[in-house]
């Protein structure tokens, strides 16, 4: 008897599990099938070739503004899909767990009372496949994911840096339009072109925008100063002089050196055995032993730490006697940078002025904050008091307290170690300013004519609202170039709060993909998002079925170094998640591709795109106030 009760109440409880998890469900799909109507503008403007992946990105949207967390471990509970990888296929994956959960009601599994063209279940991951195929290029025969190397500037004048390149695996070339010129460029791509047709295979084009990238200007320079020291032990003996070359003309790029101009007579009567006494900026006395002589120089060697200027005086000496007198020619002012640590202030301004650092009384008070200037004026105009601000990748950060016309002043709260430096030409980041900018200034549409003729994708960077995607779209349409893919760059704070919206944009036109770049991200929304932030990336792009360059910093360590770090290399083996993965420049790139590569192929043998528990999303509205509509072009691009 008490085991027919339990059997009983069993069956009943399954009966009002299924019950309350079928109308949940249906309730899903009845919100997914509504929401076509509230993007059906954005919708009917997409291309025809990509409106079945719109409308299964509409769907999603739909799922995701609620949380089905409890839903999914319910339908866990029953052996069903619990929905955690329906990007590719929403409609499909629903329109299953309904029919399923009907046959375990006994319910009659009838065609729903409103039949929805969907993508079916089996082709969502052939559908991206395609899309990845049409910008990216075809899969390389050894794993799943592309690689994008970023050239340099010597592979312009260096055949076999690129062949090396492709024969190692690259299979996007990307050219960063912000530095270099349309000629370099042209001699860059050049260079592939030979490499392909040398080694038999096919490699994509992608040229960079530079876009409006806030950055910091110049800093004073400080007169110039050239340090030798010998190499020490732990125990501060000498284990190696140092060397130093005096000259008579340094080239500009051997200053990084220990190499020292002079006037006078020193060089043409130094031999072999004679001395160099000097007494160096700080006024201690120095000897150095001249150990070879050429025509236009003497090598030296010193076992004591000396620092030089220009003017220094120098005697040569030849046993006891002295033969000839010289001084230190002009030395090239050496770059500085501002020292800052929390509880600065720094105030950052408009035009060419050049930065320096602040000045005190001989109390040690503030006279003059330290100042910085700012490449982008628009800059000024959005600035609000309370606002962060990070410069150089997030190493400092600051809360700006003042804006006045042609500056604002900021109070520094954050800086690497304690104390860091600020350089010039570094990234500012402004993730709570509302910036102005448009995302092509003047030279990206020239620039522009260059990809159209020569790339076979152009990024667009900094792109932030609808408006900026179809500006692109004109832009290319004017210079008849709707051959080339798009690539939307999400780098920042409002590219990501907008993303949905700038899916729909971008998807007006028929080849696009989207790259993580996820340094800048970091800085704008934290690092402690980021990981949530990227998966966020990858599961709208799928259900967009919308290619993912997985992009900044990847293996950096090793490109750079020669030596990658254990989260670098499980950062790398992430890659899989995307269609595309890209390497920066550095001296190491080649072992850098090499590695990657191996790291790709091993980890797409044990995993896919993983399954996700769905909370509510938080970016999955999509903001009906930003009309997608024809945006009227400066005059510099019509005609």
């Amino acid at each position: 008897m008490a085991n027919e009760q339990y059997k009983l109440s069993r069956e009943s409880s399954r009966n009002a599990l299924l019950r309350r998890v079928g109308l949940a469900v249906e309730r899903l799909r009845e919100d997914a099938i509504a929401i076509e109507d509230e993007l059906d503008e954005r919708l009917r403007s997409v291309a025809p070739e990509l409106r079945a992946s719109a409308r299964n990105l509409a769907h999603y949207l739909a799922i995701r503004r609620v949380d089905i967390r409890i839903l999914q471990r319910e339908l866990g509970r029953l052996g069903l899909s619990s929905l955690g990888r329906m990007e590719a296929h929403v409609m499909a994956s629903l329109d299953n767990v309904v029919a399923v959960l009907r046959l375990l009601r006994n319910s009659a599994v009838a065609d729903h009372a409103q039949a929805v063209p969907t993508i079916p279940f089996c082709e969502g991951d052939q559908v991206l496949a395609r899309h990845a195929h049409a910008i990216l290029g075809p899969l390389p025969k050894d794993r799943k994911t592309r690689i994008m190397v970023t050239m340099p500037s010597e592979a312009a004048a260096d055949p076999s840096f690129v062949s090396n390149l492709l024969a190692q695996g690259m299979d996007i070339m990307r050219i960063n339009c912000a530095h270099d010129d349309a000629e370099v460029w042209g001699r860059m791509v050049d260079q592939l072109r030979q490499a392909e047709r040398k080694l038999g295979r096919s490699c994509k084009v992608c040229c960079d925008l530079a876009g409006p990238k806030l950055r910091t200007g110049a800093v004073e320079s400080a007169a110039g100063v050239v340090k030798w020291r010998p190499q020490r032990n732990a125990l501060g003996q000498t284990i190696a002089p140092a060397l130093v070359r005096f000259v008579n003309e340094v080239p500009d790029d051997a200053f990084a050196g220990k190499t020292v101009p002079v006037q006078g007579k020193l060089l043409a009567r130094a031999r072999e055995g004679d001395f160099i006494d000097l007494h160096d900026a700080r006024g201690r006395a120095r000897v150095l032993e001249v150990i070879a002589v050429s025509a236009d120089a003497c090598l030296c060697q010193a076992v004591r730490t000396a620092y030089v200027v220009e003017g220094t005086r120098l005697s040569l000496r030849r046993k006891a006697r002295s033969v000839a007198k010289a001084r230190v020619a002009t030395l090239p002012p050496r770059p500085q940078a501002l020292l800052l640590k929390p509880g600065d202030v720094l105030d950052v301004v408009r035009g060419e002025v050049l930065g320096r650092q602040a000045s005190y009384d001989d109390h040690g008070d503030l006279v003059e904050a330290a100042c910085i200037a700012c490449s982008l004026d628009e800059a000024f105009v959005s600035v609000r008091a309370g606002e962060r601000i990070f410069f150089d990748d997030g190493k400092i950060a600051g809360k700006i307290r003042k804006v006045m016309a042609e500056r604002f002043t900021v109070d520094i709260t954050y800086a690497a170690g304690g104390a860091a430096k600020l350089h010039g030409e570094k990234g500012i980041n402004l993730p709570d300013t509302d910036l102005k900018l448009r995302a092509l200034g003047a030279n990206d549409l020239q620039a522009l004519a260059f990809v159209a003729r020569h790339a076979d994708m152009v990024a667009m960077s900094f792109v932030q609202r609808p408006q900026d995607v179809e500006e692109l779209i004109a832009a290319l349409e004017r210079l008849e170039a709707n051959h080339l893919g798009i690539v939307l760059k999400i780098e920042t704070k409002k590219a990501f709060s907008r993303l949905p919206s700038l899916l729909f944009a971008a998807m007006r036109h028929a080849c696009v993909a989207v790259m993580v770049a996820r340094g800048d991200l970091g800085v704008e929304l934290g690092f402690e998002r980021l990981s949530e932030v990227q998966e966020e990336i990858l599961w709208l792009c799928e259900a967009a079925h919308i290619p993912v360059i997985w992009a900044t910093q990847v293996l950096e360590s090793l490109a750079k170094g020669g030596m990658p770090s254990r989260a670098e290399v499980t950062d790398a083996a992430m890659g899989t998640r995307a269609e595309c993965v890209m390497l920066n420049k550095g001296p190491y790139i080649m072992q850098t591709l090499e590695f990657l590569r191996d790291v790709l192929k091993r980890m797409e043998t044990h995993h896919e795109k993983k399954t996700a528990m769905l909370r509510r999303l938080s970016i999955s509205d999509v903001d009906l106030s930003e009309a997608v509509a024809p945006l009227e072009l400066p005059a510099s691009c019509q005609g």
